[in-house]
């Protein structure tokens, strides 16, 4: 397993590998799609555990894996995959694209949970975060996993239920903050600026009730955010 080991080239962040590989084993095994219970409360649960320069290091590693796992599902479905812009995969495939958002061989990440804590980490922590660890690379795993949230619900016919909807949100909240931390952020990928040039709102499932709960805008929300 890979660690981020110097933060922004000023100072070790590799404070003790043996507490990071701790959490991480804890994580997967007291929280995921094995576990009953609502994926937002043990998200909020698992964030707790992330606590210290180590809990910032693992949320940092759990983006990036599950970013990882993300494109290898893509790729391995036949479909060209550009990692800085899904949107383009999406609108070739549309929904012959299976989401890796719903996981299966691959993945030991939970998106809804796991995920989710690792980008709350994140946005509430992003002082910290440049400090400790690279942020760029988590900032680029964190803008991966909303393009390719956003961009299914789009071009994929992904229905987005509660979950999904927090998780974006969740997303743009780490990368407003991140973007905000770093001294000079870099310049937003393309799949992101297409998103922000639209105005669509998507209907919110619950799949329990089967019906509409409410909306989510993440054009509008992405440019709130990350244009401010």
């Amino acid at each position: 397993m890979r660690w981020f080991r110097f933060g922004a080239g000023r100072r070790q962040a590799e404070r003790d590998p043996g507490r990071q590989q701790e959490i991480y084993r804890e994580l997967r095994q007291r929280f995921g799609g094995h576990v009953p219970g609502r994926f937002a409360d043990q998200a909020a649960e698992a964030t707790r555990l992330l606590d210290g320069d180590d809990g910032i290091v693992v949320a940092a590693h759990l983006l990036r894996e599950f970013a990882d796992a993300a494109f290898a599902a893509t790729a391995g479905q036949g479909f060209q995959a550009d990692r800085r812009n899904y949107r383009w995969t999406w609108q070739g495939a549309g929904p012959r694209l299976r989401s890796p958002m719903a996981g299966g061989p691959g993945f030991s990440l939970h998106p809804y949970v796991h995920v989710a804590a690792a980008a709350a980490v994140v946005a509430g922590r992003a002082g910290q975060l440049v400090k400790v660890t690279a942020a760029e690379p988590v900032l680029t795993h964190v803008l991966e996993i909303l393009d390719l949230i956003t961009a299914g619900w789009e071009y994929g016919g992904v229905a987005p239920d509660a979950d999904a909807a927090n998780l974006a949100a969740a997303l743009i909240a780490a990368a407003r903050e991140l973007r905000a931390a770093m001294p000079d952020a870099p310049p937003l990928p393309s799949g992101i600026r297409d998103q922000m040039r639209r105005n669509n709102t998507v209907d919110v499932w619950d799949p329990a009730a089967n019906r509409i709960v409410g909306g989510f805008n993440p054009g509008r929300a992405m440019r709130e955010a990350l244009l401010a």
